[in-house]
């Protein structure tokens, strides 16, 4: 694994990794300072660490990973990522409990990709879609 970081780990990555809950996501993206301050700024998380090769961050009471696509140039994908392949395509990442109107406003301002304007839903929820610098798909809502 290549990596760029050049302070030490902000913990062991075994303790870390015996910690993560039952389900967890990591995003492969293409530069990690740029997706933080995109979810710092859009999704108001929380950065717990982030260095140019790996970042934790948490939005509500969710707790998620961003990795360096260097951080991955020994795995099978490495050629797809780096060479341009859609990401994302066929998932949609959910957050509940987050205004979407005020989420969309926030992704406008840093001109993301909205997907689906807010709106009210037949399941019940308000909602808004928002594309990530990487093109992951984040729908955010609230019940309605």
């Amino acid at each position: 694994m290549a990596t760029k970081r050049t302070q030490e780990p902000w913990m062991p990555a075994d303790d870390y990794g015996r910690g993560l809950p039952d389900f967890t996501v990591n995003l492969l993206v293409a530069d990690v300072p740029r997706s933080v301050e995109f979810y710092r700024e859009v999704f108001g998380a929380t950065v717990h660490h982030s260095d140019p090769d790996f970042a934790a961050l948490r939005v509500g009471r969710i707790d998620f990973m961003v990795h360096a696509d260097h951080a991955y140039d020994h795995h099978p994908w490495h050629s797809e990522l780096v060479g341009g392949v859609r990401r994302g395509l066929g998932a949609e990442l959910r957050l509940f409990n987050i205004d979407p109107d005020a989420l969309e406003r926030r992704a406008k301002a840093r001109g993301a990709r909205i997907l689906q304007a807010s709106q009210d839903k037949p399941h019940g929820w308000r909602d808004v879609i928002v594309e990530d610098p990487d093109g992951y798909a984040w729908a955010a809502g609230i019940p309605k």
